[in-house]
């Protein structure tokens, strides 16, 4: 996800959005410790994102 599409949210759709990306990673992760993924590359990119909203969430605030 972009920066700039994550300026545009407000705090709490930025919380919800930081859930629903662990829940994604979660996901993944465990898959791939049963059968390694096609897209492994996924997973960096979703800490990338979680670290994205973080960083706004304590600018936000």
């Amino acid at each position: 996800m972009k920066i700039v599409d994550l300026r545009k949210m407000s705090l709490e759709e930025l919380k919800r959005k930081e859930v629903e990306i662990r829940e994604e990673m979660s996901k993944l992760s465990f898959q791939h410790k049963i059968r390694p993924l096609e897209n492994t590359s996924r997973l960096s990119f979703l800490r990338k994102d979680i670290a994205r909203i973080q960083t706004l969430r304590i600018q936000i605030s």
